[in-house]
């Protein structure tokens, strides 16, 4: 297998910039997500990787090679499209095998392959099936298969799933991860979903407007994001912002106002941060034990309840804004006045240029 490096990779169309010069390591026989909202570039960087669009100024090396100027064939890459991209004229059969044929093997390779692969991926019984007769589902995984028979030193999968319904989903992401798992093969996935994201990448490489705002495993990036982006877009629910009127460190710690409301905690924090952050799951309701940080919330209505059998989300408006907060009673009343205890560690906190504050901090704890 090989590393992938992009040195100061930059793409423009015209005099428009999309990547405007980046620089990324994804590591030998690990899978990289690139994840971002649309139009974050990270299917331009994809295709980047396997030739299929010409950067505008940088270099792409995979495995210490440079191959700019190596055709797509000749770079050892194997890419999964979102649309399948099977020939609707041959069988499974004749695309698991094309990509052999191709490397001119033998039939007799070409027949042990396939069986090998149709195997893996339950598509023995499709075997003599044309693309129109298969399902979504049936379909991806032949595209899978097709690329996985190669044997390539890097997987380029580009939103593979996004066409498939919740079941197939879930089913084929378990099935990459396996794959990955036994292939220890290297992989760049691009998705948008962040829930494939965490379960599929031992790196994410977050994405916003060509420029990477974070890079890191799913727990650093969940755990310590760099800056209210991140935190806004990895984890569901989002992260509950407040906005901080003051910070006022005392000889119990730092003292915040936000709003009518007065949050003491426990230890000093750096800077003048401008937004506190905690995430749903991270607070309880009830009076803090020892050590926990207090928040009060006035005026609070429920607006929405996600039941999802074990715990159920409440989204709440309060005096301080919205918020959504974990609870194992969907039907609890979380009217009036509400008393939040906060562990201090669960708290994140951002300057008023949306960077985390003590964001190194976190990242040792971590």
């Amino acid at each position: 297998m090989a590393e992938i490096q992009l040195q100061s990779i930059s793409k423009r169309f015209g005099d428009v910039e999309v990547i405007p010069g980046i620089d990324l390591t994804m590591p030998d026989g690990q899978v990289t997500v690139l994840l971002g909202p649309s139009g974050c570039g990270k299917s331009t960087l994809l295709r980047m990787i396997a030739g299929l669009e010409t950067p505008s100024g940088g270099e792409v090396l995979v495995g210490g090679r440079v191959v700019n100027d190596v055709p797509p064939a000749e770079r050892g890459c194997a890419l999964v499209f979102q649309n399948y991209a099977l020939y609707p004229h041959k069988t499974v059969r004749q695309n698991l095998a094309f990509p052999l044929r191709m490397a001119k093997a033998t039939a007799a390779e070409q027949e042990r392959s396939v069986d090998e692969i149709a195997h893996k991926l339950e598509l023995t019984p499709l075997l003599e099936r044309y693309p129109r007769q298969l399902s979504g589902g049936q379909r991806q995984r032949v595209a899978m298969g097709r690329a996985m028979i190669r044997k390539p030193e890097v997987f380029l999968y580009d939103e593979p799933l996004s066409n498939l319904d919740l079941e197939l989903r879930v089913k084929l992401r378990l099935e990459i991860a396996r794959m990955q798992r036994t292939l220890k093969a290297t992989a760049v996935y691009v998705t948008h979903d962040q829930t494939e994201a965490m379960t599929l990448a031992d790196q994410i490489v977050v994405l916003r407007k060509g420029r990477i705002e974070q890079v890191g495993s799913p727990l650093t990036l969940y755990r310590s994001p760099a800056n209210l982006f991140v935190a806004g877009f990895i984890g569901t629910p989002r992260m509950n912002f407040f906005q901080i009127d003051a910070a006022q460190p005392d000889a119990n710690g730092t003292l915040l106002r936000l709003g009518d409301a007065r949050v003491q905690i426990p230890h000093r924090v750096p800077g003048q941060p401008a937004t506190l952050g905690f995430r749903a799951e991270q607070a309880r309701l009830g009076e803090p034990a020892p050590g926990e940080v207090r928040l009060e919330l006035q005026g609070c209505e429920t607006l929405a309840v996600e039941q999802l059998g074990d715990r159920a989300y409440c989204y709440l408006r309060s005096s301080l804004g919205e918020l959504v907060l974990m609870t194992p009673d969907a039907a609890a009343d979380l009217s009036g006045t509400l008393r939040l205890a906060i562990a201090p560690a669960s708290l994140h906190f951002f300057d008023a240029n949306g960077v985390a504050v003590g964001t190194e901090e976190r990242l040792l704890a971590a």
